[in-house]
């Protein structure tokens, strides 16, 4: 199998847990604090490990002892560390994340190592990443270097993710050059020069369209619960719908979302089933706390899609029961005759 690599951020999370997230200028009594292996980058590599495909990272950490322990979570999850540098006098980076009691979170991060990462680095690693079968990347890392990415992914014909967060506006010339772009709805607003939180199932068909006209061959708009939007270059527009599930921590969630989207890529999926796929890796992750250790195996998202699909037979056979009980009832033909 030709395997997924990711170009991207490695961090250390550090995680507070309370009822509500501080308003500016606010101190607020925290319940839990927690460290976790994080990065919009490792998250990913992680999240397509743990589903069982091979997954190898290009990034940078630092030489202190968040970057000693950043190398080790990856290794341990199984992804290949080979082409993850160290960035000499250099802190590793940091995020730091407030969680409220619905599981909703408010990130800064502290780039450190990650903005280390250059060029130079991806022409190091270039038979790697002409191995590849798909290339994922993001925003925390230097633009030049994910710039750097998408011609290197254009001239070998790989195909290239971009997850565009940390929200900001991206090149045009970087963007003709993506295959699948997968906004949330913050980063679907500041690339359409819209207000933040207009994002709505209703209105997602438009956005899609003013994301298509950047270049994009496929865009995936990611909404949270209520699912994705897709729309493809080729003519395809579908809703697909999201998961009931409880919600503890939704931080990478998102990466959780591409790591399984381009698992199921390479697994041959077709694009809708594939978005569906990752909606449910993002769902699994989302009731556990952590970003990396949030990240669900094959089998916990094969049980997730299998319940939903097992009560979406029971609801469309209750509905049945009762639309054939209303047809067999003696009035209902006279009903429906003189109703015509």
């Amino acid at each position: 199998m030709r395997s997924i690599v990711v170009v991207g951020s490695v961090n250390l999370d550090l995680v507070c847990m309370g009822k509500r997230i501080p308003a500016p200028g606010e101190t607020v009594t925290g319940d839990q604090f927690h460290t976790f292996h994080g990065g919009k980058g490792a998250n990913q590599a992680v999240a397509a490990s743990r589903l069982g495909y091979p997954v190898s990272m290009i990034a940078k950490v630092g030489d202190d002892e968040f970057g000693a322990q950043l190398r080790q979570g990856l290794e341990e999850a199984d992804v290949d560390i080979t082409s993850v540098g160290t960035a000499r006098g250099t802190a590793s980076g940091v995020a730091l994340i407030s969680v409220d009691a619905q599981g909703q979170n408010s990130i800064t991060v502290i780039p450190g190592a990650n903005g280390r990462l250059s060029p130079k680095d991806l022409d190091r690693a270039l038979p790697r990443l002409r191995n590849a079968g798909i290339i994922l990347a993001q925003l925390e890392v230097p633009m030049e270097t994910v710039e750097r990415l998408a011609e290197i992914a254009e001239r070998h014909q790989i195909p290239l993710m971009l997850d565009p967060a940390p929200a900001r506006p991206i090149p045009a010339k970087l963007l003709r050059r993506v295959a699948y772009l997968s906004p949330n709805e913050t980063e679907a607003a500041t690339l359409c020069g819209t207000g933040r939180g207009d994002l709505t199932v209703k209105n997602a068909p438009e956005y899609a369209e003013k994301l298509l006209k950047t270049g994009a061959a496929n865009v995936i708009l990611k909404m949270g619960a209520r699912g994705a939007f897709v729309a493809c270059a080729d003519g395809l527009r579908v809703m697909v719908s999201g998961f009931k599930v409880p919600v503890v921590d939704s931080t990478a969630a998102g990466d959780a979302f591409n790591g399984g989207l381009a698992v199921a890529l390479m697994r041959g999926m077709k694009l809708e089933e594939a978005v569906r796929f990752a909606a449910a890796v993002g769902a699994v992750s989302v009731t556990r706390a952590g970003a990396q250790p949030a990240m669900p195996t094959l089998r916990e998202v094969n049980r997730l899609l299998k319940s939903n699909a097992d009560a979406r037979t029971l609801n469309d056979r209750a509905t049945n029961r009762a639309t054939n009980a209303k047809r067999s009832r003696p009035d209902a033909a006279v009903r429906t005759t003189s109703g015509r």
